[in-house]
């Protein structure tokens, strides 16, 4: 074994050892007669509204519907028992606001059993009960978290039929009214330790499928993605000793992405991410649209009142993926409220970041344009024949042209190109093209590039910019 691989086995059975005792303290649930959803039958109420659903031709139709909200029913059978079951059943279960979980909640559903979101609710489906706003302070070491929460099996959905029919459910917020600025999942949960997701598929959501922050001793553990609308898995910082599996389907933005910062219309709270685990995970299937894209954010929040807070992201184990198209390592200011109005105060810092295991059908990227100190890519097989050009790791600063119109002067640049890039102690091992090793795969398939200023910009785009890329062994 290589002195790399024992400093990977190191670290993968610290992360392992360290989520053990989640699953520990959180064995399965009994459920029992006494969880029967019937006992709570009265608190069932029946609405009528309309839902707009697409037709075989793509188009919009709206259709009356007459349902039952279940809201209520829910939270009275969590409130008597701490546990809740919902069986399979040939309709849906609505909700009309978010299922509330305290410490020691535990939600099982048939894994066929759909729950949906009631159009124009706006609000998150599931959540913890203490949520609070970080948005502009950090998280006080003594802050109270909601512990040993259990939410498995389902089919969740705000019913985001169609790219641009949300049906009223454009973001997962913690409520209807005084809602925490930054939430957004369809599951949420916030100043949380020791809780698992478990075999829950998201379907045809807006917001994040899963959105964790201020998380501690987490799995999320068997995620599907059916024509979702946003990020599969979306962690913000501070969050610490996670592991995230088997996750699957096709999602219009990232499969997993770990923010330690991020836009502040995206995040209750901010700062560093480390000591995780993600396996498992795979694209799409070929032909159905996907971002296919797994994301590091790091950077350095600066409050209004001139505070600052490291977003650093550390010790992260990624393992096992097959066809994720894009490994996003870099800088993005917030493109949605003005990238001058909300910005990483530094260039975010990466360290100690493991690859391994990585199997592409298809061309795919490792984009690297943060500060990064120990970055190891060991066992990629490329199962396709690349072209000449085409290069696996691309280290530098990026530059990219957002065009929302014609007008030249509306163009936003993405990233950050006049930001310097340092790469320290980078590491690119074993790379196979159609199971046969290629021999000094470094030369061959990393890029170190600076950027340039693009005189033509904008008759050609991008604009590029002045920042540079430095690589040290």
């Amino acid at each position: 074994m290589s002195c790399l691989d024992e400093i990977y086995q190191m670290k993968l059975s610290r992360i392992i050892l360290s989520v053990f005792f989640v699953l520990l303290m959180n064995s399965v649930p009994v459920f029992s007669a006494d969880d029967s959803l019937s006992s709570f039958a009265s608190l069932v109420h029946t609405e009528s509204w309309s839902e707009t659903w697409l037709d075989e031709e793509g188009k919009s139709q709206s259709r009356s519907v007459t349902e039952e909200i279940w809201t209520e029913a829910f939270q009275a059978a969590l409130k008597n028992n701490k546990i809740v079951y919902i069986p399979a059943r040939k309709k849906p279960y609505y909700l009309d606001g978010p299922i509330i979980l305290q410490s020691g909640d535990s939600i099982k559903a048939d894994p066929s059993a759909e729950i949906r979101l009631k159009p124009n609710t706006n609000t998150c489906m599931v959540r913890n009960k203490n949520i609070v706003s970080f948005a502009e302070r950090k998280i006080p070491k003594d802050q109270p978290m909601d512990t040993d929460i259990t939410i498995e099996g389902g089919i969740w959905t705000t019913l985001a039929t169609g790219d641009k029919k949300a049906n009223g459910n454009i973001r997962g917020y913690s409520s209807k009214k005084n809602y925490i600025p930054g939430t957004n999942g369809v599951i949420l949960l916030q100043n949380v330790k020791r809780v698992r997701i478990l075999n829950v598929t998201i379907k045809e959501s807006k917001p994040f499928g899963i959105h964790l922050s201020h998380a501690e001793q987490f799995v999320v553990d068997g995620v599907s993605l059916d024509h979702h609308r946003r990020d599969g898995v979306h962690v913000n910082g501070p969050s610490s000793e996670g592991l995230i599996r088997n996750v699957k389907g096709n999602s219009h933005d990232d499969t997993v992405a770990l923010n330690a910062w991020d836009w502040r219309n995206s995040a209750p709270c901010f700062g560093a991410i480390h000591h995780i685990t993600i396996e498992h995970v795979s694209g799409s299937i070929p032909g159905k649209r996907s971002a296919d894209s797994i994301r590091l954010l790091p950077g350095v929040k600066l409050f209004k009142d001139g505070k600052t807070v490291d977003c650093s992201i550390y010790e992260i184990i990624i393992r096992d993926i097959k066809d994720i198209r894009e490994f996003k390592f870099y800088d993005q200011p917030n493109l949605e409220q003005g990238r001058d109005n909300d910005f990483s105060y530094k260039l975010g810092k990466l360290k100690n970041i493991h690859l391994k295991g990585l199997k592409l059908t298809r061309p795919g990227v490792i984009q690297i344009a943060a500060d990064v100190d120990g970055m190891y890519v060991e066992d990629v097989d490329l199962q396709f024949s690349p072209a000449d050009n085409f290069k696996l790791v691309e280290i530098g600063p990026m530059s990219m042209t957002w065009r929302p119109s014609t007008d030249s002067s509306k163009w936003v640049e993405i990233f950050s190109p006049d930001r310097d890039v340092t790469v320290r102690n980078f590491h690119l091992g074993k790379i196979r093209i159609n199971n046969q090793l290629v021999p000094d795969a470094e030369s061959r398939f990393l890029q170190v590039k600076d950027q340039q200023i693009n005189t033509d910009y904008p008759n050609t785009f991008p604009r590029g910019g002045t920042g540079k890329a430095t690589l040290l062994k």
